[in-house]
């Protein structure tokens, strides 16, 4: 794979608790073989750990600040994402992930915390991680952006699968209209195994992995540069999006691979 979304949570962990470095350790050992890129959620908790982990096992990084709500916790992300920038621990920098559409900052704001990150390390692309549907409504956010890091599920647009991978070409190729040019990378997508069915997509284990070498497939055909989501199961996600919400791991949450 080009790419995946690291897992570091375990079962009983969820953002907030520190995570350790043997556990970053021993699940980055497991992805190892599979992957040339790690992206990270987060630059607190431990989660900074991670992009010097994955450097010195010789996996490039996709390192992202989480930003919410709370300006002081903000400050904190996006001052460990520039330090780890600087010393050398990033390859692209991600600003925030689903800032607009989880309505969690305004769009002036985070203008603010993208051009902060982008005068701090002008070696490196910045970028910012939302849906591909944001990039086309909010200009603004698309022109600060070095790279544009879109999201695209159509499992949480209820496409059925036999549709699923034409439904992400067309959302890959929505983000590059509105791209000026400049590259776009899946920053996720993918399919869960388990749980209850959105609409037309059904959560199975045949649909996961159809999805998943589907996406593969493609693109590596179309040298398209993407993060699978995700690495191991988050059984923590329950609460945010319902019992498929711990069913997105190609790995479970023992770590086992699921297929």
């Amino acid at each position: 794979m080009h790419g995946i979304g690291f897992s570091p949570y375990m079962e009983g962990q969820e953002p907030g608790e520190p995570i350790t470095e043997e556990q970053i350790r021993r699940r980055m050992a497991i992805i190892k073989p599979h992957v040339k890129w790690i992206r990270s959620f987060s630059c607190t908790e431990g989660n900074e750990m991670i992009p010097r982990i994955a450097h010195e096992m010789g996996i490039k990084t996709l390192v992202g600040a989480w930003l919410g709500k709370e300006e002081d916790k903000n400050a904190i992300e996006i001052e460990n994402l520039i330090q780890l920038a600087k010393e050398g621990y990033a390859d692209i920098v991600a600003v925030g992930n689903e800032v607009m559409y989880r309505e969690d900052l305004s769009e002036e704001r985070l203008l603010e915390y993208i051009y902060q990150v982008k005068n701090e390390v002008p070696h490196l692309p910045v970028g910012y991680v939302d849906a591909y549907y944001e990039f086309e409504n909010r200009p603004k956010i698309t022109a600060a952006c070095d790279v544009l890091l879109a999201n695209c599920y159509p499992f949480w647009e209820g496409c059925h699968i036999d549709y699923s991978l034409m439904y992400m070409q067309d959302m890959y190729r929505r983000t590059l209209r509105v791209a000026g040019g400049k590259k776009v990378i899946i920053s996720e997508t993918g399919w869960p195994n388990k749980g209850q069915s959105f609409h037309g997509a059904v959560p199975s284990e045949e649909c996961a992995i159809r999805y998943f070498l589907n996406t593969q497939l493609w693109t590596k055909a179309d040298n398209i540069e993407s993060f699978y989501f995700s690495s191991f199961d988050e059984p923590w996600k329950i609460g945010d999006e319902g019992d498929v919400g711990a069913y997105w791991g190609l790995w479970d949450k023992n770590e086992q691979l699921k297929y």
